[in-house]
């Protein structure tokens, strides 16, 4: 071991290769990777010298494992969600039950009957795997799955559109999150949007004014992330539907988030069942898999035989299809509605969305005094707050729980140490994600399952 303080004393990137612990490196990595990251370290080193710093020749070493550890980390990584949203879009939605992670590793591990009729010997079609089931549980005649809402909608209106007119009331031409705009879908789908009544108010008076001879169907579309109040009217699905059917038109409703049950049934606001959409006449229902029906990444189409027929002939069907990861963990989340008295037990979204607040307390109130240990310098209380659902399901509904709120109460403007904080509870080996809001960093615990893991995962947090 000896002290760097000069360019010169740098060693070469092959010196440095060559070095025993460095070889290692190079057998798992491969001497491409490892040779790069090599050059980034000495390259850096050679800043540091000329800055006037010195260090020993084997933080060299050190600092290229660290280096190469960097490289190859995925990006794509398990966090521990405490922003109080559950259905987070950008952490990845829903979180899947064991039964699904377990359906999902049995497809992976070897050949499948993806596209195999394994009773008739012959090759088989893999979306009729999840169709009984969501037929079962929807009373819908038929049903196709695809990648994902925003590939469903856009997959039915291409079907059954296209070159034609569908009459969407004005308050319901939705953008979502990523830009997804309703208006920017229909026209990518080859058809026409016509608008019918006013932002707040329409009535089934003006969809019987838009019905002309190039209309293909009437769209009803929920509102997803907001909702209107005040002075407004709508037209129901049952009253669209009789409109639709008097002109011998379809009606299609895009659900969004989609459920399967009453969520009142679990003490949350009503949202529309897909069943219900059904009933009341829709001809078709579109909605999304990993949202509160809980599963993975998925579009939904359900309905009418001869419509989910035409889709499923489409051929951007084929380059929307969801893959046997996809239809196995479905599968999996769908069995698990066939006996909702234990739903709330085994889904995770309605675990978390049912959860007693005095449950969230009494988990707060054990894990803040060992948060305060690991960050000194900040307050640590626990404190009310409000989870959300999150993805566009129940917009305005807000649901009870409890946080872990840390302060900085010695600065006037305690913004950049929030910050910094926060970066540091990022930085931990499985990152804690949590929300900065009114001069505090909350971590809202509703999410929170693992409580060992959490503890051990603190001993990592390094605070700036």
């Amino acid at each position: 071991m000896s002290i760097i303080d000069t360019p010169k004393q740098l060693p070469s990137v092959d010196r440095l290769l060559n070095d025993a612990a460095v070889a290692a490196m190079v057998r798992d990595y491969g001497a491409t990777l490892v040779t790069g990251c090599a050059r980034n370290v000495l390259e850096s080193a050679r800043g540091l010298v000329l800055a006037g710093q010195s260090f020993e020749s084997n933080d060299l070493v050190d600092n290229l494992g660290e280096e190469v550890a960097r490289a190859v980390r995925p990006s794509l990584r398990r966090v521990i969600n405490l922003t109080g949203t559950v259905l987070h879009t950008n952490l990845g939605r829903a979180v899947l039950p064991a039964c699904a992670i377990d359906a999902m590793i049995e497809v992976a591990r070897g050949a499948s009957s993806l596209e195999f009729d394994v009773v008739a010997g012959k090759r088989g079609d893999r979306h009729q795997h999840p169709e009984a089931l969501l037929c079962q549980l929807t009373g819908a005649e038929r049903a196709l799955v695809v990648n994902n809402n925003a590939a469903a909608v856009m997959l039915t209106l291409n079907s059954l559109a296209l070159r034609k007119e569908v009459p969407v009331s004005r308050g319901e031409l939705i953008e979502i999150g990523g830009a997804f705009r309703m208006p920017d879908i229909m026209a990518r789908a080859g058809c026409k949007l016509v608008e019918v009544g006013t932002t707040n108010r329409t009535h089934a008076a003006d969809f019987e004014a838009s019905v002309g001879p190039r209309t293909a169907l009437l769209m009803k579309v929920h509102t997803s992330n907001y909702e209107i109040q005040g002075f407004t009217s709508g037209v129901t699905e049952a009253e669209l539907a009789s409109i639709a059917h008097a002109h011998n038109l379809p009606l299609v409703t895009d659900l969004g988030s989609g459920t399967l049950i009453d969520l009142e049934d679990y003490g949350l606001p009503h949202e529309t069942t897909v069943s219900e959409a059904l009933t009341a006449g829709a001809d078709l229902v579109t909605f999304s898999g990993d949202k509160l029906l809980g599963g993975p990444q998925a579009g939904i189409i359900a309905g009418r035989h001869d419509l989910v027929e035409k889709i499923k002939r489409n051929p951007m069907t084929r380059a929307m299809r969801p893959d046997k990861i996809t239809l196995a963990a479905l599968h999996a989340v769908l069995r698990l509605y066939t006996n909702p008295a234990r739903l709330a037990e085994q889904l995770p979204t309605l675990h978390w969305l049912t959860r007693e607040e005095t449950e969230i307390e009494q988990l707060a109130t054990r894990l803040a005094p060992v948060v305060e240990r690991c960050c000194e310098g900040f307050r640590v209380t626990v404190a009310p707050t409000h989870s959300q659902v999150g993805s566009g399901a129940l917009p305005v509904d807000q649901l009870g729980s409890f946080a872990i709120r840390l302060t900085q109460p010695k600065l006037r403007r305690p913004g950049k140490a929030l910050e910094q904080l926060a970066r540091a509870f990022r930085d931990l080996p499985t990152p804690v994600i949590g929300r900065i809001a009114d001069d505090a960093l909350w971590f809202d615990l509703r999410c929170l399952e693992d409580e060992a893991e959490f503890i051990d995962n603190l001993q990592g947090l390094v605070i700036p």
